[in-house]
């Protein structure tokens, strides 16, 4: 039985006096049971479909076409009052961002009740107890007391997996899922989805899991839906369309992710960006025609149709025998590290924080424990492990934001641990900070080219005229037109704030960059030249860099060495290929095991955490 079906399903915008249209041609068919990935870039028409099915469409947007049918039942034209009803009870929801999901105000136990209240469950001691097993579910040790907890006193991953349990506390038929591992660690991820896997295969849910990770999805869904432009692209098998992509954007999205398996391979970036809504109308053709590597004249003379390639599996595209041509481009050579003095050296440092806990009382709580490292010019370095493994707290001691309570820090040889002016100004001059957020790091009210050149003007360095010209130059060098420097940062996309984020710290010519996630959240495309970017201005500014990710293809992908980090210490260190390859720690097996496999056929069985083992093992011994 088919639980949810689209049939020509089109949604329309009122855009300068004119209809644009969003999503068009929209079929599909989703089994009781399995899962439909839809994957594709930002603005693809991923989110818009789960809108649609909540009828939650943004103020002018509607829906201009076509059937959405749930159940037997037309979501489109029923009254509201039905859909009402089978929101949260039939059909659930799992938003990207956890803490946007849950009310700050109220404490998780609250929310959760009141969830249930609207689902009949019995007396408020049932509810309690309904809630206990809920979060036992989700695998949440310590139930009742994270329900006297707030959501911000909890971890992205614990609010998510609260999400997860409310959502099928009801038993739903249906469950949307929009990106609910975004920017999570990887073992979170990986917990997270097996979760939802879990409860879907003891359910029997149907499940819509919209994710940018092709690898993920070919993991986890039964069928997988490529979208561009709000356009199906392709449609079919998870593997299949994994191991035989037929569209050249799914192949292009495919070589844009960096491997975890097999010898190094240079990232393929897209150009350009997807067309805006705007743009749409104006294009006669296959809209993906201006980014397609194997474009053709007849790609631009009429919008191709889906046609079948293989069984089951459908592609829109005129020249589909084309696709596997595509090739990712070579690897950029960038220099051995210098072998010389090292430019950064780390020997014992630890961060002790105090916290106020009463009149006369406080507790001590030890972020970063005896870390030691050198950091050589020319060098990329990676620093992994969890949430709350010390990474933040090492990077904020590296670029002065937090002193270090003991251990010596010296940086180009000059010690800066005593954090004087001297030493304040000197680690200014050497070392640069890249922000995970570009969002909250950029000055809304200030143009680009004053951002970026903040640097040169807090120290009274150059005339307006002479900074302007140094951030046009910068701009130049990530990328980005010579126009951009008169833009506000809302102007820019995710990638491009990102962009402006790194040319800032570039402005000074540092020795060293601290990149802190700064490719977390984004589109594997955008992903992608900003990674290529990265190896190209080490190639030819040869500065050295400390990359903070959670994301271990990433660094692989970029670093010479890497730190693996458990409770602010470095248990594991070595070259990259090396860890990775044959990792000595348990906790490196445990990180390297949650990454889904290049191989979609391989079976993936995801590790818990040390963590969460030890947590079970004293939460049975408690019961």
């Amino acid at each position: 039985m088919d639980m949810l079906i689209a049939k020509d399903l089109a949604v329309s915008a009122a855009l300068g006096g004119r209809t644009v249209p969003v999503i068009q041609e929209l079929n599909f068919s989703l089994p009781q049971g399995k899962i439909l990935g839809l994957v594709g870039e930002s603005g693809a028409g991923k989110s818009m479909i789960g809108r649609t099915i909540a009828q939650l469409l943004p103020s002018g947007f509607s829906v201009s076409g076509g059937e959405l049918m749930f159940d037997g039942q037309d979501l489109v034209r029923m009254p509201v009052e039905t859909r009402r009803e089978l929101l949260g009870r039939d059909i659930a929801f799992v938003p990207q961002e956890p803490l946007s999901g849950l009310n700050p105000v109220l404490t998780i136990g609250q929310q959760i009740d009141e969830h249930l209240a609207r689902l009949n469950v019995g007396s408020r001691r049932e509810r309690r107890e309904r809630a206990l097993a809920m979060l036992n579910a989700v695998h949440l040790p310590h139930g009742a007391e994270l329900l006297g907890k707030y959501p911000h006193q909890l971890s992205g991953g614990m609010c998510q997996r609260v999400l997860i349990a409310m959502a099928f506390a009801s038993k739903p038929k249906l469950l949307v899922a929009d990106e609910p591992t975004t920017a999570l660690d990887v073992t979170i991820q990986a917990r997270i989805v097996q979760l939802i896997a879990e409860m879907q295969q003891n359910e029997g849910t149907s499940v819509i899991f919209i994710t940018h990770d092709l690898r993920l999805a070919a993991q986890i869904c039964d069928q997988i839906m490529v979208l561009y432009a709000g356009r199906p692209v392709e449609y079919g098998p998870a593997r299949d369309i994994f191991a035989r992509p037929s569209h050249p954007y799914t192949r292009c999205l495919q070589l844009a992710n960096p491997s975890m398996s097999g010898a190094r391979r240079g990232l393929y970036a897209l150009p350009e960006r997807m067309p805006g809504l705007s743009a749409l109308s104006g294009i006669n053709g296959c809209l993906f025609a201006p980014r397609c590597p194997n474009v053709a004249e007849a790609c631009t003379q009429r919008k191709p149709s889906l046609v079948e390639t293989s069984a089951d599996h459908v592609a829109a595209c005129i020249r589909t025998e084309t696709t596997a041509q595509i090739a990712a481009p070579a690897l950029a050579e960038v220099g051995a590290p210098d072998a010389g003095t090292p430019l950064l050296k780390v020997e014992g440092l630890t961060k002790t924080f105090r916290s106020d806990t009463g009149f006369f009382r406080h507790s001590l709580f030890t972020a970063v424990q005896g870390v030691s490292f050198t950091l050589h010019q020319n060098e990329f370095i990676g620093i992994v492990g969890e949430s709350g493994s010390g990474k933040s707290t090492v990077a904020r001691m590296l670029c002065g934001l937090e002193r270090p309570s003991t251990g010596s820090l010296v940086i180009d040889g000059v010690d800066v641990t005593d954090g004087s002016k001297a030493a304040q100004a000197h680690q200014r001059a050497h070392v640069q900070m890249v922000f995970q957020d570009p969002q909250s790091a950029l000055n809304p009210r200030r143009k680009v080219a004053s951002i970026v050149t903040q640097a040169m003007e807090a120290v009274g360095e150059g005339t307006w005229a002479e900074r302007v010209a140094r951030a046009e130059t910068l701009l130049s060098e990530i990328g980005l037109p010579p126009d951009a420097a008169t833009r506000f940062p809302t102007q820019l996309s995710g990638g491009q704030k990102q962009r402006v984020n790194i040319a800032r710290a570039l402005c000074v010519a540092p020795n060293i960059l601290v990149a802190d996630e700064i490719v977390s959240g984004l589109d594997v495309s955008v992903q992608a030249q900003l990674l290529n970017l990265l190896l190209r201005l080490r190639r030819e500014r040869h500065f050295s860099m400390l990359l903070i990710s959670h994301d271990l293809s990433v660094v692989r992908y970029l670093c010479d060495r890497v730190l693996v980090m458990y409770r602010g210490e470095v248990v594991e260190s070595g070259p990259t290929a090396e860890v990775f390859a044959a990792p000595q720690h348990p906790y490196t097996r445990t990180l390297l095991a949650a990454v889904p496999p290049d191989d979609p056929s391989a079976v993936w069985t995801p590790q818990p955490t040390e963590g969460e083992k030890a947590a079970r093992t004293a939460m049975e011994a408690n019961a």
